[in-house]
């Protein structure tokens, strides 16, 4: 088995080793598949596992790469003495990582996922880091997946960026298996009405968002979890969003029975 975890490398040829090790570790893939038993089939939420995962890296390091672009530096540069690629990787693997704990239960993931990390964490870097650069990324990829979680303050510019990236996958095919399978609930229907996300250079701010959604249920996505991961994430003041709601709305619920 192989995975299909991809990002843009940007010629950053360790984040490219570290994602082909990723795609070949058996443990990855089953931790993957896990999480999205116990969150899709089990529970009746939306997609937690490699697609998530993919589309939370890939935001993150886009976000990553227009911050520093505009002059931010990430804090393993700041703290560490490391290099903007070594913070690539930071938010990469947290992005990779940060909902294994699904595997075991949804509830307090987070912290389970800090539990299931570190030795995964440790055989991704091998060979790359030499001690004590092993610990100081093995630290600062496991702040920023705990920083996901809403009762944590993100603490670093790696982890304010993999907050805001977490909620921003909420375009409708994350929705679309639990929905046909029956389950009709705020979170499936709200993730079906958002179109698109995008996100690109500001003109005033390194980061904008725009969000395009196709029915006002939408809304619950964007106030109920991008709102207050933005503002606790560190870098509200980086971030324009622009939302486009619908003119018309398409309808998402032929009926309903409770």
């Amino acid at each position: 088995m192989r995975g299909s975890f991809g990002v843009p490398y940007g010629g950053n040829t360790t984040l490219a080793k570290i994602v082909e090790r990723l795609n070949e570790d058996m443990e990855v893939m089953a931790l993957w598949r896990a999480s999205n038993i116990t969150a899709i089939d089990r529970m009746g939420y939306n997609d937690h596992g490699p697609m998530h995962v993919r589309i939370v890296a890939t935001i993150a390091l886009r976000m990553l790469r227009l911050l520093v672009g505009e002059g931010s530096r990430p804090n393993v540069v700041e703290d560490h003495g490391m290099k903007n690629e070594d913070a690539e990787v930071v938010v990469v693997v947290a992005s990779a990582l940060h909902d294994i704990g699904h595997a075991i239960h949804r509830k307090a993931h987070e912290d389970m996922s800090l539990i299931l990390a570190p030795p995964i964490i440790r055989r991704l870097l091998e060979g790359l880091y030499p001690e004590p650069g092993m610990t100081l990324m093995v630290v600062e990829i496991m702040h920023a997946m705990i920083a996901h979680h809403a009762e944590f303050t993100p603490l670093t510019l790696e982890a304010g960026v993999v907050r805001v990236a977490d909620a921003l996958d909420m375009e409708k095919g994350r929705a679309r298996i639990p929905f046909r399978a029956g389950s009709v609930n705020i979170h499936s229907v709200s993730a079906l009405a958002i179109d698109k996300v995008k996100v690109s250079r500001g003109e005033e701010r390194p980061v904008k968002i725009e969000i395009r959604m196709n029915n006002s249920a939408g809304i619950y996505q964007i106030d109920e979890l991008l709102k207050d991961k933005i503002e606790k994430s560190g870098i509200r003041d980086k971030i324009t969003i622009v939302i486009d709601a619908p003119d018309q709305e398409m309808k998402i619920i032929e009926d309903l029975k409770l």
